[in-house]
């Protein structure tokens, strides 16, 4: 059996998926999303029109998990280390872990604060995924971070799934980083869209925004070639070019003229670049990297005027590319 954590649209897609293969127990908070896929066989809340497996069973019981071998971690970047805390961890499962973020505070990426928390064997998992086209069962290709090559290569085996494949990778903090980064780039895009200001604007937004994703992964200890692959480049596409991205569309609103406090107030799905994007900022300052497209984004979230925020980019000193 197969335990996911956190019952909002990617965790129920990933138990959807893994579904095919294993019976999974998901634990999400809130009651209602419990006895809806319990009864309904549904999530409407954070994930509609996709009828759920019957192998799916869900739970509001957080130790109910101790006896899964393998857990999907879905648990918001900033609420990790207080569920993984709360849970029954002494059969020391195996920790995929599925939310991209940097916690604030300690600046630590999402496998370091579990190094805190417990000492079970830990993986990432990240790449381009929509929720709903993954639990539809659409062609999906993602990787698999593991720093210990024999546990990535039982986990590959555990989870991989037609339609769900997965690239096996020994740089957790890669993964780590792209997942992380291209949240805080991907509501910049959604800025342009909204502003109205233009597919060039938006392409040399995402070419610039891979610069400074790259210079602070390498800075972090990272490698090109992951910040190049799946996990990076392929997701900051795809989140960078579509509504369905739940960080492009809160850029989206701040770009068409509304608070972004209002915006993240009116939902109930967790746009984790919002969280991301001071903790990134300040982190990247501690390292003397400069990224300064995510910290026009970070102005933004707190209110900066837009017009203003977008002129100061554009009239950065000129400088060879």
């Amino acid at each position: 059996m197969i335990g996911v954590i956190g019952g909002g649209a990617w965790g129920t897609a990933l138990a959807q998926v893994m579904a095919g293969g294993a019976d999974v127990l998901l634990w999400a908070r809130e009651s209602e999303v419990v006895a809806a896929i319990n009864q309904a066989r549904a999530n409407p809340d954070f994930l509609p029109g996709v009828t759920l497996s019957q192998q799916i069973r869900a739970t509001s019981d957080l130790t109910a998990l101790a006896g899964c071998p393998v857990w999907l971690v879905v648990a918001p970047a900033q609420h990790l280390r207080g569920v993984l805390a709360a849970a029954d961890l002494t059969q020391r499962p195996q920790l995929v872990l599925c939310a991209k973020g940097i916690e604030a505070g300690s600046h630590k990426l999402m496998a370091e604060v579990v190094a805190d928390v417990c000492d079970a064997p830990v993986a990432v998992l990240s790449g381009p995924t929509f929720a709903g086209e993954v639990a539809r069962g659409l062609p999906t290709a993602v990787t698999l971070a593991c720093a210990d090559g024999e546990l990535g290569a039982d986990l590959v085996r555990k989870l991989v799934r037609p339609g769900f494949r997965l690239y096996l990778s020994d740089d957790v903090t890669g993964a780590e980083i792209g997942g992380a980064v291209k949240n805080v780039l991907a509501i910049a895009c959604g800025v342009v869209d909204g502003a109205g200001l233009g597919l060039n604007a938006r392409a040399a937004l995402i070419a610039r925004g891979f610069a400074e994703m790259t210079r602070f992964g390498l800075a972090r200890g990272a490698r090109a070639e992951t910040l190049a692959g799946l996990s990076g480049l392929g997701d900051l596409v795809l989140t960078c070019s579509s509504a369905n991205s739940r960080n492009f569309a809160l850029g989206l609103g701040i770009g068409q003229g509304k608070a972004a406090a209002d915006l993240l107030a009116a939902t109930r799905t967790v746009a984790e670049g919002a969280a991301t994007a001071p903790v990134l900022v300040a982190a990247a300052r501690a390292a003397g990297v400069e990224m300064p497209i995510c910290e026009a984004v970070a102005a933004l979230l707190t209110g900066a005027p837009l017009r203003e925020t977008v002129a100061g980019l554009l009239e950065r000193p000129l400088r060879a590319e």
